[in-house]
């Protein structure tokens, strides 16, 4: 199936199926501006957190369920004690991507976000990120909040050409 990515549709990849035996779709290479990188983080709700732990001697990645907070320009995660969240914070620096993508199409975007993490221990503070409808999906005690500010955000595209 071939699709195209309409920024109208939160970044879904949207499409006609491609006849079997065509050409493969002629694509070009595209550069996302802060703001559309703002709006694909806003868009969806599901991402991967990197970070480099030493001791560890590699990165370690995982997936997260998410939400984008634009007033403050940041990732949320909620987290329980463990490697990931320790891992975050020791570190203090993290990174975080999100994309969509359609193999049978050739296209496909991602967004990566690099910058400080911490974990949100302010009552009030807390009590705005509840607000924002962020829940875990793993079962147990997710108690802590984790937030990555968005210092560096850059995101990349394979489109169509038409």
């Amino acid at each position: 199936m071939s699709t195209t990515t309409n920024p109208h549709r939160n970044g879904a990849l949207v499409g006609a199926a491609r006849s079997a035996g065509s050409p493969p779709p002629v694509t070009e290479m595209l550069e996302l501006d802060r703001q559309e990188c703002l709006r694909l983080l806003g868009a969806t709700g599901v991402g991967r957190i990197a970070v480099s732990v030493t001791e560890w001697d590699h990165p370690v990645i995982r997936p997260v369920n998410y939400v984008f907070d634009a007033p403050s320009q940041s990732v949320l995660i909620r987290s329980r004690i463990g490697s990931k969240l320790h891992a975050v914070l020791r570190s203090a620096m993290a990174a975080f991507e999100i994309d969509g993508t359609d193999p049978a199409g050739r296209v496909g975007w991602s967004v990566i976000v690099v910058g400080a993490s911490e974990e949100i221990t302010n009552p009030s503070e807390l009590r705005r990120v509840d607000s924002l409808g962020l829940q875990p999906w793993p079962p147990g005690d997710q108690s802590h909040c984790i937030r990555i500010r968005a210092s560096t955000v850059s995101g990349r595209r394979i489109a169509l050409v038409t």
